[in-house]
């Protein structure tokens, strides 16, 4: 009996020493299996830690090369090369004095603001620049030095009229030449603009006017070339009469509108050639096209229209069947080459032939 009691007491040791053992394995188990656990979470933790700081180098990287990009395509200055020389031009520069109308047309249009012109005859779609706000820089064959040194430019823009002032302006800031070359109207004419859009940092804006002015042009060749028609291009002054042909001053209406000059010969002068109203008559073209150079200047003693309507013009075809076109003074004569003038002499001629 005693031999049994003591079988069945170390069968329950032994059981009860199992299960504790059992329990231990368990315990030890799910601990490891947490320890475990966390380990992995921690590992995911820092490679998603690693992965968002990878992609935000990545993005920091972009954006700096992107910054670096922008700053080297905007220099902070550009040589410029021009009919009286070669000038280091600051990009971006905040004093601009400015001795061309075509000039200050296109800056106008990019929206750039000079700080001074010459105020003594401002085409009229230009009279907000004879505000107080503008300092008067003299005049635009005679530039008032004194006051342009005060002002202490950053660039001086001139053209032909102010050429020969160029030195003492180059003394005073860095000054470039930027004029029209009227024997290759439209090349020039872009290069120029394309150039202050790329001091000024508005190259994409000029790109756009550009391309709606070659559409336009575009547009009035083709009218120009539909018909059979000859034009004679004149300017009125003082009474008398000049004639402009092929490669003139005014040449662009034959060499990049299309019309066909009723006169191939006429004598290649940046005065044109003075002609009679005889001369007209026999000529005799389908459009006469009349710029005004009194209504230019001021001077209202004689009027184109005065001038050219009398017996003799009244006898051509362009007068009997409605063709004489007055073209606008201050796009064809006072501001020349600029964005808003180009566009507006297309204009004269498409409305002039329709």
């Amino acid at each position: 009996m005693k031999k049994s009691l003591s079988i069945i007491s170390m069968s329950m040791l032994l059981a009860v020493f199992t299960v504790a053992c059992g329990s231990n394995e368990e315990s030890n188990a799910a601990e490891n299996n947490a320890a475990a656990n966390e380990e992995s979470t921690e590992q995911e933790n820092n490679a998603s830690e690693n992965e968002n700081t990878e992609v935000e180098n990545a993005a920091n990287e972009s954006n700096e090369n992107a910054g670096n990009a922008e700053v080297e395509e905007t220099p902070a200055e550009i040589t410029v090369e021009h009919e009286l020389g070669e000038t280091v031009v600051p990009t971006n520069p905040e004093n601009v004095v400015v001795f061309d109308y075509g000039v200050l047309d296109t800056l106008r249009e990019i929206g750039v603001d000079p700080i001074a012109v010459p105020q003594g005859n401002i085409p009229e779609y230009l009279g907000e620049f004879e505000g107080e706000e503008y300092e008067n820089a003299g005049t635009l064959f005679e530039p008032d030095f004194e006051t342009i040194y005060g002002l202490e430019p950053d660039l001086i823009i001139i053209s032909g009229r102010a050429a020969e002032a160029y030195d003492e302006l180059s003394e005073i800031a860095p000054t470039i030449h930027v004029g029209v070359d009227t024997a290759n109207y439209v090349e020039s004419f872009q290069e120029n603009s394309r150039l202050l859009g790329e001091i000024f940092g508005e190259t994409e804006l000029v790109e756009t006017k550009l391309a709606e002015i070659d559409e336009a042009i575009a547009t009035l060749h083709e009218t120009a070339t539909a018909n059979e028609i000859t034009g004679l291009f004149t300017l009125a002054n003082e009474g008398e009469l000049s004639a402009y042909g092929l490669g003139s001053r005014f040449g662009i209406i034959h060499d990049e509108f299309g019309i066909p000059a009723a006169d191939e010969n006429i004598e290649d002068s940046s005065h044109g050639q003075n002609v009679s109203f005889e001369y007209v008559l026999e000529t005799n073209p389908d459009y006469l096209f009349v710029m005004d150079r009194g209504a230019a200047i001021g001077d209202d003693e004689f009027s184109a229209q005065e001038t050219i309507e009398n017996e003799l013009i009244k006898q051509t075809t362009a007068y009997q069947e409605d063709n004489v076109v007055y073209v606008d003074p201050s796009f064809w004569y006072l501001a020349a080459g600029g964005l808003t003038s180009v566009a507006g002499m297309v204009e004269d001629v498409q409305e002039g032939l329709e």
